[in-house]
């Protein structure tokens, strides 16, 4: 994609720094991401208009605490720190940072200077998400405050003359209601940003890139039938008809009617749709196995020798594709970034396999880009839109051993749930069914029964960083959960989870 300018975010280790990428995305201006320690030669070869610091668990006095270089500071470039970066701000350039007296943590109310650029055209008081156990207790030379709290009389700082701003709480997150007309002071007013990232050219741009790497030869994907792969199976379709084979693993494990949507769909494309049927054969491997890790590395190591079989087959793909997007990049610590833990993806394909090149056009951009994309290459709104799903499916969404029985059961109550909440139009952001291994006792007609417990699941979040079940009506979850009892043979009981992330995960595996 052309786009002209470009903030770098520096990450500190703080758990938003993809969130607040993605925000200056959405005002139009293009970012990466580099980890703290990332070269200056780096931060100079990208020739940023802006560098924001993210936020860290970490304490900046003391050892070993998340430093970048302090060239960062002579590049003559605008600087925003957010929670911990506003504090290694300070802390660097010769302020002082001591614990708080009162942490503060949750909303709150901040009283911001309105001479500060940052806060222009906001209120005389906003609210802010805090999260922090220190504070910045002197400013630096040359710094003035630009806002305070009840408990944090620097809960913002300015340098205008070098154009550095610190921030001690988030505003990227949805919790500061302003936050984000806050970053785009940052961006326009004080970086000078013209906004000009958007997705109009980036199918034309790409397809001209990908015909260029591949030429006339043939690309082999691996089509899980999710959002990526299938938003890149398309754009190399249209980059290249005809070259691109695609081995869709059915592992026995997608959502009622998904694979036979997903067939349908590709098969229809200028590409070499391949279906391979291995439901038996991941069943034969998780027999008696309950521990949901297992599971995981089980399902992952059996479909790349299910891949690897079926491309020794096309041996005339010389390039490999995947549908690799800008998250996978940073949490698999190529930007360095820690991988704090296991993926719900179907593990990586093996390295040695006989291909030429690597074809990742989905590489730079968020799950938000990718459906964007999709929605210009004209996938099917149920395709484009479909609620995350992990690579082992219904695999980790049955407690205990996975039977075929349990998957059948699973797979018809689930398809009730979605069916429910859809036609309710109720605001949840993500739902779906979990078969625990729990029994109990129950009655149909005359008769005793001892059936399994389901549990539904929905959740409200705009970035599954963090998420609220949803508040649902009680007559939808009642309406649910007679469906299921009286339709799908096995359940006796249906519970709903009220657990937000945290202390939760979306998931239950």
């Amino acid at each position: 994609m052309v786009h002209k300018q470009s903030v770098v975010v520096m990450d500190f280790g703080g758990q938003y720094k993809e969130l607040i990428a993605r925000r200056i995305r959405e005002l139009h201006v293009h970012s990466v991401i580099l980890p703290c320690s990332a070269p200056i030669d780096k931060i100079r070869e990208i020739s940023p208009v802006g560098i924001v610091f993210t936020g860290g668990p970490n304490s900046v006095y003391k050892d070993g605490a998340p430093a970048c270089s302090a060239e960062v500071f002579r590049l003559g470039i605008p600087i925003l720190g957010i929670c911990y970066g506003m504090q290694f701000m300070a802390h660097a350039l010769g302020g002082k940072v001591s614990p708080c007296e009162t942490s503060e943590y949750g909303k709150t109310e901040v009283i911001p200077e309105n001479s500060c650029v940052l806060f222009r055209n906001l209120g005389k008081k906003e609210i802010a998400l805090m999260s922090h156990t220190d504070y910045v207790s002197r400013l630096p030379e040359g710094f003035s405050p630009a806002a305070h709290t009840k408990n944090c009389p620097i809960a913002a700082f300015e340098d205008t003359e070098r154009k550095f701003y610190g921030v001690q709480f988030h505003p990227e997150v949805q919790h500061t209601p302003n936050g984000k007309k806050i970053l785009k002071n940052f961006l326009f007013n004080v970086c000078g940003a013209e906004g000009d990232y958007n997705m109009n050219d980036y199918i034309e741009n790409e397809v001209a890139a990908i015909r260029e790497q591949v030429g006339d030869k043939k690309v082999l994907l691996g089509l899980s039938g999710g959002v990526d792969s299938s938003v890149a199976a398309a754009l190399i379709s249209r980059a290249v008809p005809h070259q691109l084979v695609c081995i869709y693993v059915d592992h026995g494990f997608m959502r009622k009617g998904e694979s036979e949507e997903i067939e349908k769909v590709f098969s229809g494309m200028d590409l070499n749709f391949v279906r391979v049927d291995a439901a038996e054969r991941f069943l034969k491997k998780l027999a008696g196995v309950t521990a949901p890790e297992e599971k995981r590395k089980i399902i992952g190591a059996e479909f790349v020798n299910v891949f690897r079989e079926e491309a020794a087959k096309h041996g005339d793909c010389e390039f490999l594709a995947q549908g690799t997007i800008y998250p996978d990049v940073i949490e698999s610590g190529a930007n360095n970034s820690a991988n704090i833990k296991s993926h719900h993806n179907v593990g990586g394909l093996p390295e040695d396999l006989p291909f030429i090149g690597l074809v990742e056009p989905l590489r730079g951009l968020f799950k938000d880009e990718v459906r964007a994309i999709g929605k210009k290459l004209d996938l099917p709104a149920s395709l484009v839109n479909r609620q995350p799903f992990p690579g082992p499916g219904l695999a980790i969404r049955i407690i205990g051993e996975i039977t075929k029985e349990k998957l059948d059961m699973l797979r018809e109550a689930d398809a009730v749930w979605r069916e429910e909440v859809e036609n309710a139009k109720a605001r949840a952001d993500q739902y779906f069914a979990v078969l625990t291994d729990m029994r109990s006792v129950g009655v149909m007609g005359d008769f005793r029964t001892y059936d399994y417990t389901l549990a539904l699941r929905a959740v409200c979040t705009s970035d599954f960083m963090t998420a609220e079940y949803a508040h649902l009506p009680h007559s939808l979850l009642e309406r649910a959960a007679s469906r299921i009892a009286n339709e799908v043979k096995g359940i006796g009981r249906v519970v709903y989870d009220i657990t937000g992330k945290p202390p939760a995960t979306v998931e239950w595996e």
